[in-house]
Formats: C-alpha cells, sequence, structure tokens
C-alpha cells in the first residue's frame, strides 16, 4: 500500500474454520504436502541464483515443478509467490547480506497460497479448492466477525492451513479509501517506557507491560537452564502466550492512538522511520536485549492500516534529534526521564515534545513548500506535565 496515495488500500484478513470430512482433511493435507515440497525444491535455485523476484524465479524453476510436481500450472505459480514472499522478507529483517550465502528456508508445513484462479467463493457459505484430484467444495463455518469482514471488501487471495488438527482459510480482502485533505498532522513517538505519545499531549503507558515481559523474560531463562522435555514444553507455551497478549495491547493502543488522530480532525499520523533501528541502538547488553524484543514495527504497522480505514495518511520521517529538540525554538533542550526543558522556556513531557517534532516534520513532508510554523503544528494549547 502506497501510504500517502489519495486512495490508499486497505487489506484485512478473515480467518475461517473449515468443516471438513476426514476424507477432505485428507485430501488437503496431500495438496499441502505436495506444495511444501515443491517450495523446497525452489530453495536450491534462490541459494545458487541469489534470486528472490518471482517473476525471474519463474524462468529459472517453472519447467522443474511441472515436471517434478504434481501441481498444476496456476499452483507452481503460487509456489514461486510463497518463496519469493519468504526471501523477501528475510532480506527486509537484513538476514541476507550482500557479501554472505543466501540461508535456506525448509517449508516444512507451508501454508497452500491460493488465488482467484484456484478457489471460487460460491453461495451458501460454500468455497471451490484446487486440489490434487481436481476442485473440491467444502463448506465455510464463519464467525459474528469473520462475516463482516466478508462482506466489508472485494475477496483477492487465501491462505489455507492447518493448526492443531482444524484447517482454517485465511482470506483476504481489499477495500479502497480516500485520504483527507484537510486537518493537522500528529506526530506519534513510540517507546518502551511509554508505549507512545501524540503530539496532541495524550501518553500511553508501557510500565505494566514492561513489566510483564520482564517476569515472562525471566520465566524463559530459568525454563531454558532448565533444559528437561517439560520445561521445553513450558517454554514454547510461554512464548506464544507473551507474543499474544504484546499483540493484543498493540491493537488496543493503535486503535485509541487512530481514535485520538479522529478526535483532532487529523488528515495525517508522523511516525518515527525505525529501519534498522536494531543495528543503531548504542547501550548495553541489558538495555539492547529488552529493546531488540519490543515491538515497535508491529505497533507501527497496526497504526498505518487502521488509520488508512478512516482515510488518515501515514507518513514516516526521519526521527533524528527529535527527542532533544525543543518543538517551539527547534534548540536542543536538556532531557532528563520524562521531563523536557528548554532554554526559551519551554517545559513539557519528553515523549510529547518528541512527538510535537514528528508533528513538524511530517507537516514538512507531506507540505515541502509551505510556511510550516514550527511551534503550532500538531500541537495543543497547553503542555503535557511531566
Amino acid at each position: 500500500m502506497a501510504r500517502t496515495d489519495k486512495k490508499p488500500t486497505v487489506i484485512k484478513t478473515a480467518s475461517i474454520r473449515l468443516n471438513l470430512s476426514g476424507e477432505e482433511a485428507a485430501c488437503l493435507a496431500a495438496v499441502q504436502a505436495v506444495y511444501a515440497e515443491a517450495c523446497n525444491r525452489l530453495v536450491p535455485l534462490v541459494i545458487d541464483k541469489r534470486c528472490w523476484n518471482r517473476f525471474a524465479l519463474h524462468a529459472l524453476g517453472y519447467d522443474m515443478l511441472r515436471s517434478e510436481t504434481r501441481l498444476g500450472a496456476q499452483m507452481c505459480c503460487n509456489v514461486m509467490r510463497s518463496v519469493a514472499a519468504a526471501y523477501k522478507a528475510l532480506r527486509a529483517n537484513g538476514e541476507i547480506e550482500n557479501d554472505k550465502p543466501v540461508p535456506a528456508i525448509s517449508f516444512k508445513r507451508a501454508s497452500i497460497h491460493y488465488d482467484q484462479r484456484t478457489c471460487t467463493l460460491l453461495a451458501d457459505g460454500l468455497v471451490s479448492l484446487w486440489t490434487l484430484e481436481g476442485r473440491m467444495v467444502v463448506k465455510l463455518a464463519p464467525g459474528t466477525r469473520q462475516r463482516q469482514l466478508m462482506g466489508w471488501g472485494k475477496p483477492k487471495e487465501a491462505e489455507v492451513h492447518c493448526r492443531k488438527g482444524q484447517w482454517y482459510f485465511n482470506l483476504v480482502l481489499e477495500k479502497e479509501v480516500e485520504f483527507r485533505t484537510n486537518g493537522i498532522i500528529v506526530g506519534v513517538d513510540v517507546g518502551e517506557n511509554n508505549l507512545a505519545a501524540a503530539s496532541t499531549g495524550k501518553v500511553w503507558g508501557g510500565e505494566k507491560l514492561r513489566d510483564e515481559r520482564d517476569r515472562c523474560l525471566a520465566l524463559r531463562r530459568r525454563l531454558q537452564s532448565n533444559g528437561s522435555e517439560s520445561a521445553k514444553q513450558l517454554l514454547g507455551k510461554v512464548s506464544g502466550r507473551e507474543a499474544r497478549h504484546v499483540r493484543h495491547v498493540n491493537h488496543e493502543t493503535s486503535k485509541e492512538i487512530v481514535g485520538e488522530a479522529l478526535r483532532v480532525g487529523a488528515r495525517a499520523i508522523a511516525l518515527e522511520d525505525l529501519t534498522d533501528i536494531r543495528s543503531r541502538i548504542k547501550a548495553g547488553k541489558r538495555m539492547r536485549s529488552r529493546l531488540h524484543r519490543w515491538a515497535f514495527r508491529q505497533l507501527q504497522d497496526q497504526i498505518v492500516y487502521k488509520a488508512a480505514e478512516h482515510g488518515i495518511a501515514v507518513v514516516f520521517v526521519d526521527p533524528a534529534y527529535t527527542s532533544k529538540s525543543c518543538s517551539s525554538c527547534g534548540q536542543m533542550g536538556s532531557r532528563v526521564r520524562h521531563r523536557f526543558a528548554c532554554g526559551c522556556g519551554r517545559r513539557a513531557h519528553s515523549d510529547v515534545n518528541a512527538a510535537r517534532n514528528l508533528a513538524w516534520l511530517g507537516e514538512s513532508a507531506l507540505s515541502p513548500r509551505a510556511d510550516v510554523n514550527r511551534p503550532n503544528v500538531g500541537a495543543v494549547s497547553h503542555d503535557c506535565a511531566p
């Protein structure tokens, strides 16, 4: 999605349970096995040619997949899409370096990617899926939320996967919305001590979540040092539970941030560009470990798609010196924990001050030719008391 286009595309996913008989489940399991095998056959090509472009990979591996697997022509194309997407994600996360070999990925239980040529939504809650034995019509079992999503946007594609013996149809839906053209820019500074702070003065505290994550970290360390089989099983449960809890808190926070932007009539939200932040962190080992496991990007991504649904654009700006500069005069000030002070007389919450600097940068990025007054961009008439 182009985050500053006039008509952004909002994408949502509805995870719908499939009602399958034993024979139908076995049929999908056979497709999944062949699909995963095909993905694994492409991995050596990706490593040897250093190629994760979907169309270039098609030229390299299509004939091989058609001759060596039972997949149809379109499913072979879907395999290339899955493999290319997996390696692009590695590249984006910095796990593929220019001067080092490309790492191998093992597709043990790969999700089956279906597009509009390999699956069709039918009436009465039915869906037609491609299988090795031909088309198979199965029944969807959507809940209330899934039914709402299915009527929300245009169906595009789907991923079929099995989790704990239950098969799911993850349907991707797409909808176009229009960006707002009037309103202020709201800057949002994300952090660890406070989950987020807006240039409007509102702060979302993170002390409780940080304490919960520290407790989980201490428990994981004890379980890792134990090394028993039961400790390993509990370790997996604890890790998954923590990740789900953090994702839930981020969903709640991002929803409130977008709600705050709607309350003040904002046309855009300015966020920090956190690209390569992990490699730029200069701190002690304990602080690095805490920051490396913090879900900054997850929170920002949730803000992006929730804001776009309401026609609010999101712009990413360079956060350099935003936490040290005064949002009134632009000079370097003094920051001590949550207190920011400047020689011009400005006193504010340090995170709110940073958020107002982000708002100013966002206004400059969206309106580069406009005469922007630093003190008034995304700010309110009063300071947030430290």
